[in-house]
């Protein structure tokens, strides 16, 4: 188990099992500089089988969730002309290996969105397994008006608002607020504040402390395979997990604090 590293550009917090990763460059609305990019990354694998953090929140400093890629750094490391289009290829291949990471986190993944979370801000929020996001947050995958393509999101967009919503907005850039993101399925849950945010997180938080880390776990490779087996192989797939988790330590627990009327072993905290 790796020790959480410290971290610049972001602020991390701790406590009773969950983990809060605050996105921490305001100045620049938290957009997603490489060296944000690493040291996300580097959390997200330092606590990956740390099942004593039974889940991640992810949220931003300054009242805004997250603007996308840095343009800036975009300019300056991809279109300088050091770099020919294997090495932009490259990167954004990283890149996308940062979305499927966040998607395939072991832990239950919270984002709560205030302000705006555009581009790959959004492509973010739609890896998360709860979304949580004010009235008034705004949203755009503004890639096509800057000349490029919403490409390392796509996948995930159109895992959370499906293909023909995906391409409507991806392909018109279309501006919407929380409220309609609360009915096209981006979020969950609308709120009117970051007051109403926390309250939805601190419901969240205690829903997954009654569900077992380790099922959870389980459960999320379970769900996400269904979306490249086909049905022999999640036949085969969802039975190995069933029969791996029923016989664990953790499953004979949960079975046995049942019969017993008792809570289990992880209920304990939060």
């Amino acid at each position: 188990m790796s020790a959480i590293p410290e971290t610049k550009t972001l602020i991390l917090e701790e406590s009773d099992g969950w983990l809060t990763i605050w996105f921490n460059r305001p100045e620049a609305r938290n957009a997603l500089s490489q060296e944000l990019t690493a040291e996300f990354r580097a959390v997200l694998s330092a606590v990956r089988d740390n099942r004593s953090i039974r889940g991640i929140t992810v949220r931003g400093k300054g009242g805004i969730f997250c603007a996308g890629g840095d343009l800036k750094g975009f300019r300056s490391n991809y279109q300088g002309g050091a770099q020919g289009i294997a090495d932009v290829a490259a990167s954004s291949r990283d890149g996308g290996e940062m979305f499927d990471q966040i998607n395939e986190m072991p832990q239950v993944v919270v984002m709560l969105v205030e302000g705006a979370a555009m581009a790959g801000g959004l492509g973010m929020v739609c890896t998360a397994d709860v979304v949580a996001v004010t009235s008034d947050a705004k949203f755009a995958m503004t890639e096509t008006t800057l000349g490029i393509p919403p490409a390392q999101i796509a996948p995930f967009v159109v895992q959370r608002l499906g293909l023909s919503t995906a391409r409507r907005l991806m392909l018109t850039a279309a501006r919407f607020d929380g409220t309609e993101a609360g009915k096209l399925g981006l979020a969950d849950f609308v709120v009117e504040d970051a007051a109403g945010l926390e309250a939805v997180e601190a419901d969240v938080k205690k829903q997954v402390m009654r569900c077992a880390p380790g099922a959870n776990a389980v459960t999320k490779e379970i769900v996400l395979a269904t979306r490249h087996l086909d049905r022999p192989a999640m036949l085969d797939f969802a039975a190995q997990g069933f029969a791996r988790c029923m016989l664990s330590d953790e499953g004979k627990e949960g079975i046995a604090s049942f019969l017993e009327k008792r809570k289990p072993v992880w209920a304990g905290r939060g």
